[in-house]
């Protein structure tokens, strides 16, 4: 299980593009912003994105939902991590593509934790080549509009 890092744990005040770039820093912020657009242009219309805030535990995530879990994007300090959840029938298409993914990401589903409603993926974005790997998940999760 991996270690959460330190998280904005404000809730007080819901955070903002300005706050959430100083938060991670000008390279997570470039990831965070590549994976807005990436949702934005592959499923036009389809989210909108709502700030929710898991306690003085957990935090503030950025939630992409329609009628079931898309994907929350978590600020951490210096860190962007992406969390999915699979329910069942996801997590065999998952399982089939797992060859075609890096082995940090077998590694990190693997020892991912599955509840009752799914396994819970939390994968640190940090490196651009993770990217490839995270939007072959997404489409699992949902196909693309356009497609």
């Amino acid at each position: 299980m991996r270690e959460i890092r330190e998280r904005m744990l404000d809730g007080s005040r819901e955070p903002d593009g300005r706050s959430v770039a100083q938060w991670l820093g000008a390279g997570e912020y470039r990831r965070w912003t590549r994976l807005v657009e990436f949702i934005d242009s592959n499923y036009l219309g389809v989210f909108t994105p709502d700030w929710i805030f898991g306690g003085k535990k957990y935090g503030w995530g950025l939630r992409f939902k329609k009628s079931k879990s898309f994907c929350t994007l978590i600020p951490e300090r210096n860190q962007l991590v992406v969390q999915i959840v699979f329910g069942r029938e996801e997590r065999e298409k998952v399982e089939n593509i797992l060859p075609e993914l890096s082995p940090n990401i077998c590694k990190m589903y693997a020892e991912a934790t599955t509840y009752h409603d799914g396994k819970w993926l939390a994968i640190v974005a940090d490196h651009d080549e993770v990217f490839d790997d995270i939007e072959k998940l997404l489409v699992i999760k949902r196909k693309p509009k356009h497609a």
